[in-house]
């Protein structure tokens, strides 16, 4: 095991630069999901990490050791890709024992260390398949397995759970966590999926645009986004948004959106009298009330335990989600009140959180 230190760290293609001066540090044995939308820059730096693309500037230590000059057979880490990389002529047990087969280890070692991985991951029946006559979780778990089998310092995951069926990826979400709990091994794991992140990991590295927006535990970033961006990417569904000006109106303060309706507050933050803002509420705290922001509701998604609600309100596309049986009908009317403890507020122009007095 080993910590990894991501420092400075830019990359460019030609005059394009796509990372922007990132600084990341991973602690020895820490689950770290580096999570965004296409194009912001995770797999390329999980790329720089493995030594497949190089550091345009900045450096990469694993366990103190500065790597950027280093190939990838020398770092000591392991790779699962998204695609699973399986060789279609060779076993299972083949292929999660061909790097050791590389690297002229014996043959008794070579099958000890396969059987404890095939152990761990439930394989130990399948040792003699090849890959076509694997169901695409099992081929993910053989992809892991030839990587635990290495016994690597850290762990690189790109987009693992990707191809897999909704049902599946839950699954295998499960089996990850368990898998890092018994190896605790550092860990560094790329999704756009914001689920995952949420639900695996130690720390969160919210990126866009190449930039890191917010590092920190999953529901910290889910209780104080440290912008609107990170506010609008972490949580399913989405944090609603609303846009306008903060008024006092006999002590209390409202917000009047740019249609003139008003959403009453409980608390603002401090010397914001007239100035535009954005709130943000998550849809399980905006909630059907008696009085509150009217809205028309749009489409009605019951799911069960809960129910989602589409709306329109102020000019604004809302959701909400409600755990009562209420199934309101298109066009029907609601009133609705942002729970007050758990509203947030955001720079107009910025997007950068301001905290309430």
């Amino acid at each position: 095991m080993a910590s990894v230190d991501i420092v400075g760290v830019r990359k460019a293609f030609g005059h394009v630069e796509v990372v922007h001066g990132v600084d990341v540090t991973i602690n020895d044995g820490e689950f770290v999901i580096l999570v965004g939308p296409s194009g912001c820059g995770k797999t390329t730096l999980l790329r720089m990490l493995a030594g497949l693309e190089n550091v345009t500037s900045g450096e990469i230590r694993i366990g103190g050791r500065v790597v950027n000059n280093l190939p990838p057979k020398l770092r000591d880490i392991a790779m699962v890709f998204q695609n699973y990389a399986l060789y279609p002529h060779l076993t299972v047990g083949q292929n999660m024992g061909f790097s050791l087969k590389l690297k002229k280890a014996p043959l008794s070692e070579i099958a000890a260390r396969v059987a404890k991985a095939a152990d761990i991951l439930g394989l130990q029946s399948l040792l003699e398949r090849y890959p076509r006559q694997l169901s695409g979780g099992q081929r993910q778990r053989v992809a892991m397995g030839r990587a635990i089998v290495r016994d690597p310092q850290v762990f690189l995951f790109d987009e693992p759970l990707s191809n897999l069926d909704a049902k599946l990826r839950v699954a295998m979400r499960a089996e990850i966590k368990e898998l890092h709990r018994r190896l605790a091994t550092t860990t560094v794991y790329v999704t756009h999926d914001q689920i995952e992140a949420m639900t695996m990991a130690d720390k969160i590295v919210v990126m866009h645009n190449g930039l890191v927006e917010q590092i920190g535990a999953p529901l910290e970033l889910y209780d104080r986004p440290a912008n609107q961006f990170v506010a609008g990417f972490i949580g399913s569904p989405a944090m609603n948004f609303l846009k306008g000006t903060l008024n006092v109106i006999g002590g209390v303060p409202n917000l009047t959106l740019a249609d003139g309706a008003r959403v009453p507050l409980v608390k603002a933050p401090f010397s914001s009298d007239g100035r535009p803002l954005i709130l943000g509420v998550r849809p399980e705290n905006l909630l059907v009330a008696a009085e509150g922001l009217e809205a028309e509701v749009g489409v009605v998604e019951p799911m069960g335990s809960e129910t989602q609600i589409a709306v329109k309100a102020g000019g604004h596309a809302l959701i909400c989600l409600i755990r009562d049986r209420l199934m309101p009908k298109t066009g029907d009317m609601l009133r609705l009140l942002p729970e007050p403890a758990h509203v947030h507020f955001f720079e107009a122009d910025s997007g950068r959180r301001i905290e309430a007095s």
